[in-house]
Parts: C-alpha cells; structure tokens; sequence
C-alpha cells in the first residue's frame, strides 16, 4: 500500500500540521514516510502545501506530479491541485473558501463542512483535524491511536490538555464528511 496525499491552503489553516500528523502516525505503524513541505514567506495567510507519502515500501523520491488524495481547503489550491489528482483518486475540501467546486468527473470527491463544525467546537484551530478525520474516514490508512500518537509528537507538551478537543474534531469530521 502507497499513498501519495497533497494538503493545501493558506498558511496559518494547520497544513503543515496535518501532514505532519499523518507522518507520525505512518511512522507509529511501522511504515516508510516522506514529508514535504512547501510554504512561502508569509507567516499566515501564504499559501501552503505538504506532500506526504505513507508507503509500505521504501520511498524513492518525495517529489510528485499525481496525486492519490487532494485536500484542498481553498480556491487557489483547488485551481492548482484538483488537475493532479490521479484517475479514480479522491479529492476532499471545505466548500467555505472555494467559489469554483471541482469539477472532475474520473475522481471521488467528497465535502466538508469544517469552518462550521470549528465553530460549533469553539476553536478554529482544530479546523484541520476536523479535515484530517474526514480523510481518514474515506480512507483509513492509519489507525487512530497511532494517529493520537502523532498528535502527541506534533503539539507541544504544555498543549496535551488539547488532545482531548483534537480527538473531538477528529470524530466530528468523520461524521460530516458527505460525498459532493
């Protein structure tokens, strides 16, 4: 099993975060991980993107052109990215930011409303947990308490009291994710 996955959005939407705790909870299953970020100077409001692959086998590059998985939380990534989803690969966004829905008809696409469940949380810093446990619903490769596991090595110590609201959006993304 190989999964090639691209996240995209602005900086300061927890990209880089989510990727990260995809890695480590690849890691915690024994798998081989790559993790690439890609990010421009801005500190918030840039845009952002991450490539992760989780492989069963050894991975030879962590540059890709195709994707098996998009998760694209706003427009600008969806005009980048929707194209270099692989026929028959999944694309996942939060319709809040996006003007253009993809349009794709040889890909899975599925919807999230996850700047609403944030909201609904009281935090909007778990919005991409929320997108996380959306993805992992459709495509379960990582087992949840590996995936606790790399919330712990991702956020530091003094925020563990958070694990517990992680874990919530987490579930509640599994619940909203509907297909588009």
């Amino acid at each position: 099993m190989t999964e090639e996955i691209i996240i995209a959005g602005f900086g300061g939407q927890g990209v880089l975060s989510m990727g990260k705790i995809l890695g480590y909870s690849g890691i915690s299953q024994g798998q081989e991980v790559s993790w690439m970020p890609s990010y421009g100077p801005e500190m918030r409001g840039g845009t952002s993107n991450v490539t992760v692959i989780i492989s069963d086998e050894r991975i030879s590059s962590p540059i890709l052109a195709k994707y098996d998985t998009a998760i694209i939380l706003n427009q600008q990534s969806m005009d980048k990215f929707e194209a270099t989803v692989k026929p028959g690969g999944t694309l996942l966004y939060d319709p809040n930011g996006i003007s253009t829905p993809p349009t794709r008809t040889d890909i899975n696409i599925y919807k999230v409303d996850a700047t609403n469940i944030a909201s609904e949380l009281g935090n909007a810093k778990v919005f991409n947990m929320i997108m996380l446990g959306a993805y992992l619903k459709i495509k379960p490769i990582v087992k949840m308490e590996n995936v606790i596991a790399g919330l712990k090595l991702s956020i530091p110590e003094r925020n563990h009291h958070l694990l517990p609201l992680n874990q919530q959006a987490i579930d509640k993304g599994m619940e909203a994710v509907k297909k588009a």
